[in-house]
């Protein structure tokens, strides 16, 4: 009798034991209730923070100064400051690590942003060239500007050719100004005396165009010391030029880099060169005084050159 019923509560254990493992199966499998997100309500205040935030992101620093400063007076950092606007001006310094220690050739005001033109005085060609040089423009072609090969750097010499007509009985050829400094080809210049690009940097492409310019140059400009400045533009107007190219082993520009410049024996040695100044005038050499007993219609009269041989000799008529 006790057998029987330890045998029936058994079966109702386990009866009751699946019913519930099924139950408990079947509301692990539920999913649980996803309860709603609420989305915060922005604020007027909110609003302007964003913009402000992504105004200040597309704004570009602009480097400009904090109070009026004297000039050729170094900058220092209680000098400057940044300013965040909407558009950069061009060639405006974004940095105040570009103008700390620099000098300004003019007095500026307050507020004024400052450019690389605030530290140099002068254009691109004035600041190439030294106190005891100038630069000079020269027409060229194809055949007068070697080809159209010359480069800002190169050297050259000057080379005039003299017709022989009615105010020039003799031709001649000779260098006029020898190691001549190309200063700039066409629009296309070197570099300044403080080794940077006289003009601003160009892209890939207008880089491309330049060049091709520069081989269709009509004009060269070059770096002529003062002393032979009349001499060049005297030889320009009187005779046809030609500019030969110097070889780059002469190191000429890595020694005007150094500091070196044309020492006055070197321009006195130009000088010499020239063959006769007044052909480059047109004008005839002086004649000689009249003698004792002489006439001006003797004066007057000229030899004739008589060639027998190689023996050269002059007669009057």
């Amino acid at each position: 009798m006790n057998s029987r019923i330890t045998m029936g509560l058994a079966g109702l254990l386990l009866v009751a034991a699946l019913i519930f493992g099924y139950w408990g199966l079947v509301l692990s499998r539920q999913t649980p209730a996803v309860e709603p997100t609420v989305a915060p309500v922005a604020t007027p205040a909110t609003v302007e923070k964003v913009v402000a935030t992504v105004e200040d992101q597309t704004r570009q620093a602009v480097v400009v100064l904090v109070h009026d400063v004297p000039p050729f007076a170094p900058l220092t950092a209680a000098d400057v400051t940044i300013e965040k606007l909407r558009s950069a001006p061009a060639g405006s310094l974004s940095s105040v690590d570009q103008a700390i220690g620099r000098t300004p050739w003019r007095a500026l005001g307050a507020g004024t942003w400052l450019t690389e033109d605030s530290f140099n005085a002068g254009g691109p060609l004035a600041r190439m060239i030294r106190s005891d040089e100038r630069a000079l423009a020269v027409a060229v072609d194809e055949v007068v500007g070697a080809a159209g090969q010359l480069a800002p750097g190169d050297y050259v010499d000057i080379l005039l050719y003299l017709r022989q007509d009615g105010s020039n009985l003799q031709q001649s050829a000779q260098i006029v100004i020898p190691a001549m400094r190309v200063l700039g080809v066409g629009d296309q210049l070197g570099l300044t005396n403080d080794g940077k690009p006289a003009t601003p940097a160009l892209s890939a492409e207008d880089k491309l165009k330049q060049d091709q310019r520069r081989v269709a140059a009509r004009t060269v400009t070059l770096a002529v010391p003062e002393q032979l400045l009349s001499r060049l533009m005297l030889a320009a107007q009187t005779g046809t030029l030609r500019l030969a190219v110097r070889s780059s082993d002469e190191q000429r520009l890595a020694k005007y880099w150094a500091g070196e410049t044309q020492s006055p024996a070197r321009l006195d040695a130009a000088s010499n060169q020239l063959m006769k100044f007044n052909q480059l005038a047109f004008s005839s050499p002086p004649s000689a005084p009249l003698g004792a007993g002489a006439t001006p219609g003797a004066a007057a009269r000229h030899g004739i050159e008589v060639i027998r041989g190689n023996q050269l000799t002059q007669q009057t008529p």
